[in-house]
């Protein structure tokens, strides 16, 4: 029932034959060319006999909107990961791949803690973080924009959020890193066996720290973790495995996203001295600033969606029941339709409705803790250092799904 891939004759040879699972060389360093061929060519691409991948604005638009595009993985995941493993598990059981009624008992929760008023009392204590590691760098012989700055920030967000102590703290990114790594479109044995361990590590570590919480209670208006014990949503309360899960979702996606926001964001800024000192003339544009470095490059790149009805595309093609919809979110954020040569950076664009956060009752429930960790990170170390760049080459993390780097190697001065 969906329209076939539009692949031209003369088109690169790459098109006719592209998968996420297996991109061609030259991808993982820059997927935007690759996006802007198959926006123009084959905008609705097949992946497979039953997966389409969208890289239209319109069309993943569409897809978001539409009450017929699932968020439930079981289907997509059984096969991945096997029905009995520990990723399925947990990622049949979290926030972001499920649709209501636990999508929204959970997400009501959660939204409830993280409040306009809750963040703005997360602010100071930010500031005070992003300072002290700042003084940090300052003394390092050989800075890492990754390990020394972008990644410790959400940890510590996150952690303080849900209240874990901060000397057990030290597991949760490689478990996070280990997790999330898993959700690729082809993950090997060995990156399957570290997911589903780490998820056995987190699990058992959660145990122990929900049955010190209910022994001893936070404040529920500052601490997630006794709000998700706590709260009820019409009378129900998160059952064990769904209480534990959310925790870890919460930990994984407040981590992955935020540091390769304020990483690729930076990364982005070196390349364009232009707009660092543009952004120095005129601080108030920060909020701007980050909503394009969002756009520009998107920390998550890639979506998915199972169409559960046929889903119509504002071209005229309809997504049949029973599609996996992968949706281009990285190229749906270049699109020239609708931004103004979108391939370049520009610290002030408005409007600017990127959908690196989704968009609809699945955008990201964090969206705004995200926002104000890349305002404070990226607003104070180019306060503090303007002249920062790069000190030798950038190592590029190789997944598609999710982009960011492993290592950032900068001078600070």
């Amino acid at each position: 029932m969906h329209a076939p891939a539009l692949v031209p004759h003369d088109g690169p040879a790459w098109l006719a034959g592209f998968s996420l699972a297996a991109p061609p060389p030259g991808f993982v360093e820059d997927p935007y060319p690759f996006y802007a061929t198959l926006r123009a060519s084959s905008p609705v691409h097949a992946l497979g006999p039953d997966a389409v991948l969208l890289t239209r604005h319109a069309d993943v638009m569409a897809v978001y909107r539409d009450t017929a595009a699932s968020s439930d993985k079981r289907r997509e995941f059984a096969p991945k990961f096997g029905a009995d493993t520990p990723l399925f598990e947990h990622h049949t059981t979290s926030l972001v791949f499920n649709d209501p009624p636990l999508h929204t008992r959970v997400r009501r929760l959660l939204l409830g803690a993280l409040n306009q008023r809750a963040i703005a009392r997360m602010e100071p204590g930010l500031v005070a973080l992003v300072d002290a590691l700042l003084d940090r760098m300052a003394g390092l012989v050989a800075p890492d924009l990754i390990e020394d700055y972008a990644a410790r920030i959400p940890v510590e967000v996150i952690g303080n959020l849900l209240e874990v102590p901060t000397d057990e703290r030290g597991p949760l990114r490689d478990w996070s890193l280990a997790i999330l790594t898993a959700l690729e479109p082809a993950p090997a044995a060995p990156v399957l066996a570290r997911g589903n361990a780490a998820v056995e590590g987190f699990l058992d570590y959660l145990r122990s720290l929900v049955s010190r919480r209910r022994a001893q209670p936070g404040d529920p208006e500052v601490d997630v973790l006794t709000r998700l014990i706590q709260g009820e949503v019409d009378g129900e309360r998160l059952s064990e495995a769904e209480l534990l899960h959310n925790c870890i979702f919460l930990l994984n996606a407040g981590h992955e996203t935020t540091t390769n926001l304020i990483g690729n964001g930076l990364h982005a800024l070196m390349r364009h001295r232009g707009e660092i000192d543009r952004l120095a003339a005129q601080p108030a544009l920060i909020g701007t600033a980050v909503e394009e470095l969002l756009r520009y490059e998107s920390p998550l790149q890639l979506n998915n969606r199972l169409a559960t009805g046929p889903i119509a595309l504002p071209g005229g093609a309809v997504i049949a029941p029973g599609t996996f919809v992968t949706l281009g979110v990285g190229a749906a954020n270049h699109d020239p339709a609708v931004w103004h040569e979108p391939d370049r950076l520009d610290i002030g664009r408005k409007p600017n409705p990127q959908l690196a956060f989704g968009h609809g009752p699945h955008a990201c429930a964090g969206l705004n803790v995200a926002r104000l960790e890349a305002r404070i990170a990226v607003g104070r170390l180019l306060t503090r250092h303007p002249r920062i760049d790069l000190d030798g080459a950038p190592q590029r993390d190789p997944r598609v799904r999710f982009r960011g780097f492993r290592r950032l190697p900068v001078r600070l001065d």
